[in-house]
């Protein structure tokens, strides 16, 4: 009995210890695979890195758009016919872009939503899908006339938006230098209204206030209000009242013919010193409702007498 004892514990020991080892093996196995499987996923990060330099990873392709093998030379019923092959840079890895999408640098500095570069956009913080966006937006017609305006857009987060908007500059439009294209951009603005800006900038010779664009036929108070705050005048060339023949003074919108008539009449009678907008109001030569929309006209001084 006791024999058999020794033989079943000498059994059980055995058992034991192929039982350790069986675990051990199991153990290494296991790393050996989460060892591969690490090898194996840096093997395709280092593919797909490499993808990125244009200078040593490339694909060849023909005139038509398709794969060619290595070798330049096919043979068709026995002739050889070389095949053109074109040079074409392999695409950007997905994973290597969100990489650069994480680790980029975001700026801030002055720019017009209206014309900024969608690189710009980039390196303003926003995503190469966002920049197309607004750049697509653009193309269309879009413009941005406000800051406000650019904080409408949906691709525009409000922290965003509060972190540029300090630096958004979206120039005045200048009625004197608009074209009526430009001027289509203004909110309540036509084609109508654009070309009626600026035939009416040419009679005047010029805007020298915003203001003058009340004076235009059927442009009220409300519109004006909808985009003063949008434009501006450069200087114009002073108008020269003082020398204009009579035919060109009855053109401006302030000088009726019978007026135009009455200046030219008055400055060759009186001194260069009675020559002002003042005194041909006081004559009677101009209404004072003329008299008051010729003083805010930048006009030429007088000759002076000889």
């Amino acid at each position: 009995m006791e024999e058999g004892k020794g033989a079943s514990s000498k059994d059980k020991g055995g058992i034991g210890a192929s039982f350790t080892r069986g675990a051990i093996a199991l153990v290494f196995i296991i790393i050996g695979y989460q060892l591969a499987l690490f090898v194996h996923k840096a093997a395709v990060l280092r593919v797909e890195a490499n993808r990125d330099r244009p200078d040593t990873v490339y694909v060849y392709m023909s005139n038509g758009g398709e794969d060619v093998p290595a070798s330049p030379e096919t043979t068709n019923g026995g002739v050889k016919m070389k095949k053109e092959v074109v040079r074409k840079n392999a695409p950007h890895s997905p994973a290597v872009k969100q990489v650069r999408e994480r680790t980029r640098t975001v700026e801030s500095f002055p720019f017009n939503p209206n014309t900024v570069s969608v690189d710009d956009l980039q390196r303003l913080g926003f995503s190469e899908k966002q920049a197309q966006a607004i750049d697509n937006y653009r193309k269309k017609g879009g413009h941005f006339n406000r800051r406000e305006d650019f904080a409408k857009s949906f691709v525009v987060a409000d922290s965003v938006y509060s972190r540029l908007e300090k630096y958004i500059n979206i120039p005045k439009l200048d009625l004197n230098k608009a074209d009526s294209v430009s001027l289509l951009a203004l909110p309540g603005i036509g084609p109508y209204f654009a070309g009626k800006i600026v035939s009416y900038r040419a009679s005047l010779r010029g805007y020298s206030t915003t203001s003058q664009l009340l004076d235009i036929y059927r442009f009220d108070e409300e519109k004006y209000n909808g985009l003063k705050d949008l434009v501006n005048c450069s200087r114009p060339e002073p108008y020269p009242i003082w020398t204009l023949p009579e035919e060109e003074l009855a053109k401006h919108p302030y000088i009726s013919k019978r007026e135009a008539h009455g200046i030219v009449l008055f400055r060759t009678h009186q001194p260069s010193s009675k020559c002002t907008v003042e005194e041909l109001k006081k004559s009677g030569v101009i209404s004072e409702e003329h008299a008051g929309s010729l003083s805010k006209c930048v006009l030429a001084s007088p000759e002076p007498d000889s």
